[in-house]
């Protein structure tokens, strides 16, 4: 078989993954979700991402020069928000770091917990949301995002971050020559770049054609999919559950 299809069939056949089981599929439906939710916080609560903060580190640039449409208070609030989760991704790494299925559990639960007050929130809010319900949103959001960076890079799934895609689109190009040695990964690497897209293009869509709480509404259920795989999926002692 192709080695470049090969990837492809690994990322969604625990089967044929070994070292990673599951993971790389339920990675694949995080990166989506990432889409999904800076979606909604880009289009309704004004120029702020709360899961990618590359953006909201140059964003606060642009706010501190004065440009129009950007916030300082929203760009630092998401960050805060962010790292807060962050740590507390990190902390349940290190009380269960022994099992990869047991992490990605406790981490996907909380996090969808965070998703659903958000998606609860949102429904009351107007287009584009301003004030108090702006920033409890930024905050409740920024932390489910937070969660999630932080176990997917416990998780150490090779070019699956969730989030940044700058690295990934770099070894996709960068490694074409390296046909060998690249394929498998570069298959996972396109498949993380599409993931994104579609979840921002679905995201996009559904805020500025159907209720604006949608995209959450989406997001929640597929963290809540991801948490009951991941505890079904944990009880018999397997290689992926351990780094």
């Amino acid at each position: 078989m192709n080695t470049f299809i090969a990837g492809f069939v690994d990322t969604f056949n625990p089967r044929r993954n070994v070292r990673h089981g599951p993971l790389p599929a339920l990675l694949v439906l995080m990166t989506i979700v990432t889409g999904l939710v800076d979606a909604f916080s880009y289009l309704v609560l004004g120029h702020v991402f709360v899961a990618n903060m590359t953006g909201n580190v140059v964003f606060l640039g642009f706010a501190l020069a004065g440009a129009p449409g950007f916030s300082v208070s929203a760009s630092l609030s998401a960050i805060v928000a962010f790292a807060i989760g962050a740590t507390v991704g990190g902390r349940l790494y290190a009380n269960g770091r022994s099992h990869r299925g047991t992490l990605l559990f406790r981490a996907s639960f909380i996090q969808a917990a965070f998703l659903l007050a958000g998606t609860l929130l949102a429904v009351q809010v107007g287009y584009p949301a301003t004030g108090g319900f702006r920033y409890t949103l930024i905050g409740v959001m920024g932390a489910a995002m937070g969660i999630q960076n932080a176990t997917a890079r416990k998780l150490a799934v090779p070019d699956m971050t969730t989030t940044v895609l700058t690295l990934t689109i770099t070894g996709l190009v960068a490694d074409v020559g390296d046909v060998a040695n690249v394929s498998i990964a570069n298959a996972r690497r396109l498949i993380a770049v599409l993931s994104m897209f579609l979840g921002g293009l679905v995201g996009a869509v559904l805020v500025l054609n159907s209720a604006l709480y949608s995209p959450l509404l989406i997001a929640t259920f597929l963290i809540a999919v991801i948490a009951l795989v991941a505890y079904v999926t944990s009880h018999e002692d397997q290689e992926w559950h351990h780094v």
